[in-house]
């Protein structure tokens, strides 16, 4: 078998890439140890003598299984976990998400005529205080002050 390594080197330069991804044909192994010029070994590129191998990369597969059953709920015990509570999930983002769903309950309970405006801004200032957990709460305490 021929020694390469000069083409192979010129080869990588060529197509920028490492030396361990030039693919070089074993059909046509004589025509390449002939090449020694740059120009010569980009005329093989150019005719896919040689190659540029496929960059290797890491198999989202297993990931992508695991990503399933988390979302059914397993595989998130207490062995799992790194980090507190608050950065698994960030309070405010939970704030957030609750407050908005209540003051959208609010005004379409407003709208909707379920309640007074008076009513809606003593509701709107005790949900700001956290009053109300979520909107089944909210609801329930309406229902209270019904009866």
């Amino acid at each position: 078998m021929t020694d390469l390594k000069s083409q192979r080197r010129l080869a990588a330069k060529i197509i920028d890439c490492g030396e361990n991804r030039v693919w070089m044909d074993p059909d046509s192994q004589g025509e390449i140890a002939e090449a020694i010029t740059r120009e010569d070994v980009r005329e093989l590129v150019n005719q896919g003598v040689i190659r540029e191998k496929r960059k290797k990369g890491v198999s989202r597969g297993r990931a992508r299984e695991r990503d399933e059953k988390r979302d059914y709920g397993h595989q998130k015990g207490p062995g799992t976990r790194k980090g507190k509570s608050g950065a698994r999930s960030d309070p405010k983002d939970e704030w957030k998400s609750t407050i908005r769903a209540l003051r959208k309950e609010l005004r379409r309970m407003k709208d909707d005529d379920e309640i007074d405006a008076s009513t809606y801004r003593d509701l709107y200032a005790k949900a700001k205080g956290g009053e109300f957990d979520s909107v089944r709460y909210l609801k329930n305490y309406v229902e209270g002050m019904e009866d």
